[in-house]
């Protein structure tokens, strides 16, 4: 006997599997049972899995039997007509869906042409097995799945036109590109998904070329003539949001310039752009520590003698002020309510962003690099019929990643570019390569892509041919401007007295373990001491029982807590984090004792 498992239960036995098997499928295609229900014989552990249970994956294929689909020519009329819907093609068992357990029993054709009598299922579409960014990829049954795949990931990255009312919304970390364009060599799923309605790319000419050494690796090479013109220029949008808060005793903050008489009154330049309600006005020009929203508060920590004195109103200065290393112009100004009725003040401010150096761009097909140099137009090589390339590409870059795709799509562009059409690059359904090797042709131009370039400072033709198309190039989110850090002097831990931690503390950059082995083995020892004295501090030791001492600032005098005041105490220098430590060892009842040594 069979033993039956319903979500992993077991229900009882049967004699016979697969004619049991089969009949709950039958049943199912007639809709006598419910249609998200699975079932697989598992021959080898000789058990029927049945599984109804939510969670589970299901994908839509269509039915063959005897080796001819259930969808025919006439369920394609009526369809088209609206005569039938999707459901009734579910109903009457001509599509149904499988979960990863029930595909186990299947064989599934990739196409009509490949059925056979052995087949069970047949593909709706090829294209069915990616999902929606991955099939936004031309061409990409020519490439790894691991670059499809990160060609996929890069596009969610991809600057563009992320909703058309975004000038009514307060949305956090937002970037909007200046000219976005629809791609030259699309997909299928551009058209099915209204790709055109938020595009977030541009088309671009591309060189696959080294220059100068500038592009190594991943890095590109981008034309200033092009970033003049609006290529990858973008804008970004940050709002800083304040509130007037209740506190408990019927205090209240307040928006409103603050008076010189607050307590942590910044100077009257931070103030400037305030306007008489203590808001800045639109399109003011701001940079780091102008204040955007001014705030008072009442004092934090209130005594319940403090509450009948008079001098006690001393409010606390608590303003909006433009965080360290960011600028930008004030976009709009609402003033609102919060869910508490408390009045609510958002601004949103934009910076426009020119691509610069270290700039990530990339193509569909996880071809990413970053901004190398940026070259002015007369510099750049051109081809004889003068098109100056906006971005010189590495070929290294091809023959380890096999993103031969790429490559597919730089002719596919120049074809549709030159020919003034659209280029279709379905996955497993596009144009030919030969058919647009053979219109390039005819176009006037050479078949296998490549073209005389001249260069561009001395004007001399090129000894190699350089393979020049169109590609639809991706300006990535992630920019300098947003992630450049670095510090001077700044703020510290209260605990530690280390500086603090990341760039929107205006943290250090830390020299860590690994980072201290380098210096080492270069021998550079008074660099590495330089390095590691964030929190050098000089702390008073007694000599005889090796215990941090006490130094008294006003009588001048230091004495051990152990010993008393006839003991030579030194003042010696060393990290304040190996002093806490050794605080921590004492609250563990642990003698840390210090044994003094005269330096010479």
């Amino acid at each position: 006997m069979t033993e039956v498992y319903l979500n992993h239960k077991f229900v009882g036995t049967v004699e016979n599997p697969q004619q049991f098997t089969q009949s709950i499928i039958d049943e199912r295609r007639k809709g006598t049972i419910p249609t998200n229900l699975n079932v697989l014989y598992d021959e080898v552990s000789d058990n029927v899995i049945i599984e109804n249970d939510g969670g589970r994956v299901r994908r839509p294929v269509i039915v063959v039997k005897n080796g001819t689909p259930l969808l025919t020519e006439k369920h394609l009329q009526q369809l088209n007509k609206g005569e039938i819907s999707w459901s009734d093609l579910v109903k009457q068992g001509v599509v149904e869906y499988l979960d990863a357990t029930e595909e186990e029993n299947t064989l599934i054709a990739f196409t009509k042409e490949e059925l056979t009598k052995d087949h069970t299922h047949l593909e709706i579409s090829p294209i069915g097995l990616l999902g929606l960014t991955t099939t936004l990829v031309p061409y990409s049954n020519y490439s790894p799945s691991a670059r499809i795949n990160a060609g996929s990931k890069n596009q969610k990255q991809a600057i563009g036109l992320y909703a058309a009312n975004f000038g009514l919304r307060m949305d956090m970390d937002v970037n909007l590109l200046h000219t976005p364009q629809i791609p030259i060599v699309k997909t299928v799923m551009h058209d099915l998904s209204g790709y055109n309605k938020h595009p977030c790319g541009q088309n671009v000419v591309v060189a696959v070329m080294s220059f100068k050494g500038y592009n190594m690796e991943d890095s590109i090479i981008i034309n200033k003539g092009s970033v003049d013109r609006g290529m990858g220029r973008s804008t970004y949008f940050r709002p800083a949001i304040a509130e007037e808060l209740r506190y408990a005793g019927g205090l209240t903050d307040e928006i409103a310039t603050p008076d010189k008489d607050v307590k942590g009154y910044k100077s009257e330049k931070d103030y400037r752009l305030l306007e008489g309600d203590g808001i800045i006005y639109p399109e003011a020009q701001i940079k780091e520590g102008d204040v955007i929203i001014g705030k008072v508060s009442p004092p934090r920590f209130l005594s319940g003698a403090d509450e009948y004195s008079l001098t006690s109103n001393v409010k606390r200065e608590s303003s909006l002020s433009v965080a360290h290393g960011e600028q930008g112009i004030v976009d709009c100004v609402l003033i609102t309510e919060s869910e508490e009725g408390n009045k609510l003040v958002q601004v949103r401010i934009r910076d426009q962003r020119i691509p610069e150096i270290g700039d990530k761009f990339t193509s569909r097909h996880g071809q990413k690099g970053v901004v190398g140099l940026i070259i002015e137009q007369s510099d750049m090589p051109f081809t004889a019929s003068g098109i100056v390339p906006d971005l010189i590409f590495s070929p290294h870059s091809i023959p380890s990643r096999m993103t031969i795709s790429h490559m597919i799509e730089l002719l596919a562009g120049k074809v549709g570019a030159l020919g003034g059409r659209f280029i279709d690059g379905t996955t497993f359904d596009a144009e030919p390569e030969d058919v647009l090797r053979k219109e390039l042709l005819e176009l006037g131009f050479r078949d296998n892509g490549v073209e005389a370039m001249y260069n561009g400072e001395s004007g001399k033709q090129m000894q190699a041919r350089i393979f020049v198309g169109n590609i639809y190039y991706l300006k990535l989110k992630h920019m300098v401007s947003n992630k450049i850090h670095s510090r001077g002097r700044g703020p510290i831990q209260l605990l530690t007295r280390q500086p603090t931690e990341g760039r929107a503390k205006e943290g250090g950059l830390r020299l860590g373990e690994m980072e201290k082995d380098t210096f080492v083995a270069h021998g550079a020892s008074l660099l590495l001491k330089e390095r590691f004295d964030s929190d050098k501090t000089i702390v008073p030791v007694c000599e005889q029982c090796g215990m941090i001492a006490v130094y008294n600032e006003f009588k001048k005098r230091s004495y051990c807590p152990n010993c008393g005041e006839n003991v030579d105490i030194s003042h010696i220098e060393m990290a304040y984090a190996f002093k806490l430590m050794l605080d921590e060892l004492k609250s563990l009842g642990v003698y840390p004792k210090l044994n003094l040594k005269t330096k010479y």
